[in-house]
């Protein structure tokens, strides 16, 4: 692939050349990249990096599984039941694929190693920056899913050591949904949050991917085997209405969204190359989907109509199995969190430098005084908006909109970026087709997430 510069003037913004530097504080925690020195990479491309093909997958596969496998089962019966639901995963898994296709195209192009870099190196500034907001408002928008999520199965849990049902009266003042999210909070999720680095991260990555596939293996052996008292409701067979489908949407973007981290895995892998990282992303997707559609159907299977946002809280609180997943959930989420944290953090450290004109190299007390400071103004704002928002559904439709972006609308931009860099260098019909193909990404992104965002404001607000 002919090697393409773009954008490559970054002076105005006072910028360094090297973007091994300016990744110092951006670059992805999961994944080794070596440090990018001058004259270490080959002309025109990346330094090589230490991730083989199957560890390429294995990473995809784990930053792409995660807590939005809890609402799966509510948005296949959002889409009207199994068959939608398959043929809108399936139809939009060609997109997503392709998504991660063209930003590893264009990170070699533009010779950058974060989802950022890139969007700013072909897109320029303006986008750029929109592309930073971007991404840390839906790490805030997660993390405060996550908090959410701690507190649904805290409250399962609870109510089966305190041998009381849920939401019975008089309960103790400890026992209170508020008390235990933020008592959680303060012990274990703050400390985490303010380090500067997170070595703790390959030990989290391991939790949550055996957590993931415990909580799928239970959710199929519940349907196998269900027990007496868990009768499905209603089994949706159809939509009722092509706009019900368009609602799963965002589920399945927030589901699958490992974009942002795909450009740092990419430039790890001991070949960098785009027909390899193909594959790597076609396997890593496909075992994802196995593993979103086997808890998807068979827990929409099993409660029908009636399931749960988060479809653990559908089941029995005496479940010792079903306990022993929740644990798990809550586990991996304490480790997630500071992990996505640790993500917009960055981003919001960066574009604060930016503007202020200060070099990424200053004295160590200022960066410590302002790190502690941005990481309890985060916490306490995730902590209260998760106390008074209970309800997941409604904070994954919100964050479901903007990974739409990060699926569609900035490696759309990029693409067309791209070829309109090339334009001389290839033939029209390929370049109309590739600026076309652009485009119909860029319109399905602006349609999720202008969907989403009608709904949060028209409907949830005003109700």
């Amino acid at each position: 692939m002919a090697q393409v510069s773009i954008n490559s003037d970054l002076g105005e913004w006072g910028l360094s050349t090297d973007s091994g530097e300016r990744a110092r504080l951006l670059q992805s925690p999961s994944v080794d990249i070596a440090p990018k020195s001058e004259g270490e990479a080959p002309p025109g491309g990346l330094g090589r990096g230490t991730t083989s093909t199957l560890g390429a997958i294995f990473i995809v596969v784990n930053a792409c599984l995660g807590a939005g496998l809890l609402n799966f089962p509510a948005a296949f019966s959002t889409a009207g039941g199994v068959a939608a639901g398959i043929t809108l995963q399936m139809a939009m898994l060609v997109f997503i694929i392709s998504g991660l296709v063209i930003l590893a195209y264009c990170s070699q192009a533009s010779n950058e190693r974060t989802y950022q870099e890139v969007v700013w190196a072909v897109c320029g500034k303006l986008t750029g920056v929109l592309c930073e907001v971007a991404i840390a408002t839906y790490t805030f928008g997660t993390c405060i899913a996550f908090l959410i999520i701690i507190g649904d199965q805290q409250d399962k849990i609870i109510a089966v050591m305190a041998k009381e049902p849920e939401g019975a009266g008089g309960s103790p003042w400890y026992t209170d949904r508020k008390f235990t999210i933020s008592l959680t909070a303060f012990l274990f999720i703050l400390p985490l949050s303010i380090p500067r680095e997170i070595g703790f991260q390959k030990y989290a990555s391991f939790l949550s991917v055996v957590g993931t596939w415990y909580v799928t293996a239970i959710i199929i052996i519940k349907y196998i085997w269900p027990d007496k008292e868990m009768t499905p409701a209603d089994i949706l067979n159809r939509p009722a209405s092509w706009i019900a489908v368009f609602n799963a949407m965002p589920t399945i973007c927030f589901g699958f969204q490992c974009h942002v981290s795909s450009v740092p895995v990419f430039n790890s892998m001991r070949q960098p190359e785009v027909k390899t990282w193909g594959g790597v992303v076609t396997a890593a997707m496909v075992i994802a989907l196995a593993v979103y559609m086997g808890t998807g159907i068979c827990g929409f299977l099993t409660f029908g109509a009636a399931v749960d946002p988060d479809v653990l809280l559908s089941y029995p609180s005496e479940d010792m199995a079903v306990a022993v997943a929740r644990a798990f959930i809550i586990l991996s989420v304490l480790t997630s969190y500071p992990i996505l944290h640790f993500c917009g953090r960055a981003v919001v450290e960066g574009l604060w430098l930016r503007y202020q004109g200060m070099p990424v190299e200053e004295d160590v007390g200022r960066e410590r005084r302002r790190r502690v400071l941005q990481t309890l103004v985060w916490f306490l704002l995730t902590l209260l908006l998760a106390l008074f928002i209970p309800d997941i559904g409604k904070v994954i439709s919100v964050i479901g909109g903007l990974a739409a972006c990060f699926i569609f609308v900035f490696p759309g931009l990029c693409l067309i970026q791209a070829k309109l860099s090339e334009m001389e260098e290839v033939k029209p019909a390929s370049w109309w087709a590739m600026v076309s193909y652009g485009v119909l990404l860029i319109t399905l992104g602006a349609f999720i997430f202008g969907q989403t965002t009608a709904n949060a404001i028209f409907v949830d607000l005003l109700a």
